[in-house]
């Protein structure tokens, strides 16, 4: 019997927080992880996102994989290469539409679009024998410290974002559109700072003239919040792995596990749904991003 795909995920991140453990965090606090950390990619380069970066990362940590590249048994063996005997493959998804045309009680026909969504599994090129020599190169070594950090001051600026410094609490205002830090050398240490920073640039993303987000959060704790704050998360995991950043829990995970523990168990779709808002949200910051110049073709 086919496994329901949403219940499937589900379980498994409803499984990390029970034994106390952040999913989206699990690659970093991996010993074996020793090269940088980005997000999945497919073969051909391109990277996964919203919550298939959630389950890839999961299935590299538990099957000690250092490479970022995943395939289907079919692309392998189109680069005339093949699964080893015995490997299992990991769960993905993918989400789209169809439109259906159907004939109305008064004869006239009326198209509607029905969203499905279907799992396949892809292997990591470690469980692949015989592929091209690239895919098998080491992940390439963490940045310069000072150079990753200037990178990341440079992409939260460029957000144009309202950003103050001072007190002890790190939080987004609504009311009034900003976001406050404690000052930087409050933190632990500079990832600690920029990571937090990513979560409450998430949460600015919300704002009605942005992505206007609503969950319908009516006070601190409810369900609206604890869904407001899971998008924070994994917004913050996004974007700390396209910067090269070492995230680190947030003081008051803890406190928030119990609440997304129901909200997961309540909405099978729930984490799907924070995921797909996450993504939307790391790629609107990276928005405000200046894209690189084309090189000029012709006589130099």
């Amino acid at each position: 019997m086919k496994q329901d795909v949403y219940q499937r995920v589900t379980n498994k991140i409803i499984a990390d927080l029970e034994q106390g453990e952040l999913t989206w965090l699990k690659p970093w606090s991996a010993g074996n992880m020793d090269g940088r950390i980005i997000k999945p990619l497919r073969h051909n380069g391109m990277a996964y996102s919203g919550i298939n970066v959630l389950m890839l990362w999961g299935a590299a940590m538990e099957g000690g994989y250092l490479s970022p590249f995943w395939m289907t048994y079919r692309q392998a063996k189109e680069y005339g290469a093949h699964v080893r005997k015995g490997e299992r493959g990991n769960l993905v998804v993918y989400a789209n539409t169809i439109t259906k045309t159907e004939e109305q009680d008064d004869g006239s026909e009326e198209e509607r679009t029905i969203p499905f969504m279907k799992g396949y599994s892809v292997f990591n090129v470690e469980q692949i024998e015989g592929l091209p020599e690239h895919f098998y190169a080491k992940p390439e070594t963490v940045i310069d410290p000072a150079q990753r950090i200037d990178h990341a001051e440079e992409f939260f600026t460029t957000t144009g974002a309202d950003i103050r410094h001072g007190g002890n609490s790190a939080h987004y205002s609504g009311g009034t559109d900003h976001v406050q830090m404690p000052y930087f050398e409050s933190f632990r240490s500079p990832e600690a700072y920029y990571a937090t920073l990513a979560h409450e640039l998430t949460h600015w993303t919300k704002h009605p003239k942005r992505l206007d987000r609503d969950f319908g959060r009516k006070k601190w704790g409810d369900e609206g919040y604890a869904r407001e704050e899971l998008v924070a998360e994994l917004g913050a995991a996004f974007l700390c792995a396209d910067l090269a950043l070492t995230p680190e829990p947030r003081a008051d995970h803890a406190a928030y596990i119990q609440s997304w523990l129901k909200v997961l168990k309540n909405d099978k779709r729930a984490i799907f749904s924070a995921a797909a808002h996450a993504q939307r949200a790391a790629d609107f910051l990276h928005n405000f991003q200046p894209q690189p110049k084309q090189k000029e073709s012709g006589a130099a």
